[in-house]
């Protein structure tokens, strides 16, 4: 079923005539083409994209065939007829991403019709990953851990937390990713304990060293984190590594059709807060869904109790232990929800590596 008519369906289920598409990250789901002036706007029976000279000779040739390519001389005026032509009443609006202005704007020159917010209706519908969404994923993912590989294989004790960042933003660009998924997390020593602290000037600290990183490939995600040891890692150290990973293996097998997305939390928290010394140092979320954007539903967490996985969810799998002022390890995988379980994206090793 094309995206299109997932949506019309949708809005056929709110009495809802038409939809004027104003996010960009909805208009690339819905049409296939990233532009960043414009709209869409969907009828019953048509799929307009509405865009300038900039756009519109590669949108002719890469958004997906069923829309219609405008560069009218006036917006407004083009979708007033068109929505006239159809007899639209009922217009609907994105009223979780338009601005208070733009709103005024649409509402006092479209004001003969009537604006119907739709909340996370487009949302809601990107959340179920098609075949050709997961298999961008997985290009995504494959990005990132081939730069992870590379990063071990050069790394060395000169190396800055910048360093390390830029290096593993920049294979990732070279490996064919368009862009990063979100700003890179290179943290090391005491640093390790904040969970997104920044990347600094200075040499790697002795302690773990924390990467969270991503590859943005043909406008999907991916997310991953590694966490290594910078010297030898004592047994303090290896037993907080060990509790991490058995936390986050058991968060993955937790993952399957059906789950309720709080129990997956519990599934490695309860693992985490039962071990001596580590309670309370889990004080995130277990994961998150990831798709065009790199924070989205669900969420596997205590307050997405009564929410269900399903075939086509793409969500993170990431515990971690963080003792203030002292280190922190996080270790992190994105899978999807197949019929029988999970499809894990990554590949990179979870065995502690020590480095230098």
């Amino acid at each position: 079923m094309k995206r299109t008519d997932k949506l019309r369906a949708r809005l056929a289920e709110k009495g809802i005539d038409a939809l004027l598409v104003t996010s960009e990250l909805n208009q690339r789901y819905l049409c296939g083409y990233p532009f960043t002036d414009g709209v869409l706007l969907i009828t019953k029976t048509r799929a307009i994209m509405l865009t300038d000279f900039r756009y519109y000779e590669e949108a002719q040739k890469k958004a997906f065939s069923e829309f219609e390519i405008e560069m009218p001389e006036t917006r407004v005026a083009f979708i007033i007829d068109a929505l006239k032509n159809e007899n639209v009443k009922t217009l609907g609006y994105e009223n979780e991403t338009l601005s208070c202005a733009d709103f005024q704007r649409y509402s006092e020159r479209l004001s003969e019709f009537t604006f119907v917010p739709i909340g996370g209706m487009l949302e809601a519908i990107r959340e179920i990953k098609d075949p050709e969404e997961l298999e961008k994923m997985a290009k995504a993912q494959s990005i990132a851990d081939a730069a992870f590989a590379s990063l071990l294989l050069g790394m060395h004790p000169e190396m800055t937390e910048i360093d390390v960042a830029l290096e593993l933003e920049f294979q990732m660009r070279r490996g064919g990713a368009e862009n990063v998924s979100f700003e890179t997390i290179a943290v090391s020593g005491d640093a390790s304990a904040l969970p997104h602290g920044k990347p600094r000037p200075i040499k790697l600290q002795k302690g773990f060293l924390t990467m969270d990183f991503g590859a943005l490939y043909d406008g999907y995600c991916s997310d991953m984190t590694r966490t290594v040891s910078i010297g030898r890692a004592d047994d303090e150290m290896k037993r907080l590594y060990a509790t991490v990973l058995k936390a986050q293996l058991a968060g993955l097998q937790s993952i399957r059709p059906g789950a309720d997305c709080a129990a997956c939390d519990m599934a490695a928290r309860d693992i985490i807060d039962g071990t001596k010394g580590y309670e309370g140092c889990f004080g995130h979320s277990l994961g998150h869904g990831v798709g065009l954007f790199i924070h989205e539903s669900p969420r596997l967490s205590k307050a997405g109790k009564g929410t269900k996985l399903v075939p086509g969810h793409v969500v993170t799998v990431e515990p971690g232990i963080y003792v203030f002022g002292k280190y922190g390890c996080r270790i992190e995988d994105m899978v999807a929800v197949t019929e029988d379980g999970y499809r894990n994206f990554a590949s990179s090793p979870k065995e502690l590596i020590e480095l230098f």
